[in-house]
């Protein structure tokens, strides 16, 4: 895969700071929840370009992390379903137990 730059891409944060793209935190965020998962390197690379291209695909100057959060979530749910979850459980600062019960049926249900 060949490395997709986004060097002019602006992350409008939950409460509205603008920041410059950073691939390591996504990286970072997909390698955590990936951690003692069967997914080789390999995969891994492929996951996070595909996430990469699928920012891309946008075609926005200014990508909100709600916006990035959903598509990493597609893309870990497409790829591991268990480490799907350790990222849902971090993005969707779950408030209870219930409402993490309730994205496992989501999960099972599909």
């Amino acid at each position: 895969y060949e490395e997709i730059e986004l060097l002019r891409l602006t992350i409008v944060k939950k409460n509205g700071e603008k920041t410059d793209y950073d691939k390591s935190k996504i990286e970072t965020g997909i390698r955590r929840a990936l951690i003692k998962r069967p997914i080789t390197e390999e995969k891994i690379i492929k996951l996070l370009g595909d996430i990469e291209y699928a920012i891309q695909a946008l075609e926005k100057s200014e990508v909100t992390t709600k916006e990035i959060g959903k598509i990493v979530l597609k893309k870990l749910k497409e790829s591991d379903e268990v480490a799907y979850v350790r990222f849902a459980s971090v993005y969707k600062s779950f408030g209870s137990v219930e409402s993490f019960k309730k994205e496992l049926d989501m999960l099972d249900n599909n």
